[in-house]
């Protein structure tokens, strides 16, 4: 009896002087649906960081400092290109600048040409010459409205384009804002 008391006061001891450890082990299933196994966040592909199981496996031996898990860190978003939100907003916002330009260039033309048509109207009278200069002064405004009418369009024709680039290539729409 007292020989079984000392074995199981040894397996006591022995149980207690050599701890069990936890090593962290992550699991992932891939795209083909692979099983994956590692002992390194840093090796598991940023698409599948998201889906990891954490698996613990305990087994004897000296303690091993204890890692939490890497925090998740933002992804950056891309198109299927790679391209991200700086890239698309890059390419958008040259063309969103000329479009705010043209608008009021537009606008201070048509303004232009409401004052010299009210001022004609409150007139009525005058030399041919000066009715003349008039008409050729109301058609300058015109034709800059109409320049600028051309710009708006192809602001808007571009901005389409780049529109339709964003969505063939799966970027956020909100980037292009």
């Amino acid at each position: 009896m007292k020989v079984s008391f000392l074995i199981l006061v040894i397996l006591i001891a022995t149980f207690l002087a050599s701890p069990l450890q936890a090593h962290i082990i992550y699991k992932w299933v891939d795209k083909d649906g692979a099983v994956n196994y590692t002992d390194d966040y840093s090796k598991i592909p940023p698409a599948y960081r998201d889906r990891v199981d954490i698996v613990y496996v305990h087994e004897e031996g000296p303690p091993i400092p204890s890692q939490p898990p890497p925090e998740k860190r933002e992804e950056i978003k891309t198109d299927i290109y790679g391209q991200n939100e700086t890239y698309w907003r890059g390419k958008v916002h040259p063309w969103k600048e000329r479009l705010k330009d043209a608008e009021a260039n537009y606008e201070k033309a048509h303004e232009k040409l409401m004052q010299k048509t009210m001022e004609l109207s409150r007139r009525r009278f005058g030399s041919p010459t000066q009715y003349k200069m008039n008409i050729i002064e109301l058609d300058r405004f015109k034709e800059e409205m109409i320049k600028y009418q051309a710009q708006i369009a192809e602001v808007h024709e571009m901005l389409g384009k780049l529109f339709k680039e964003a969505e063939a290539s799966k970027a956020n729409p909100d980037w292009l804002k």
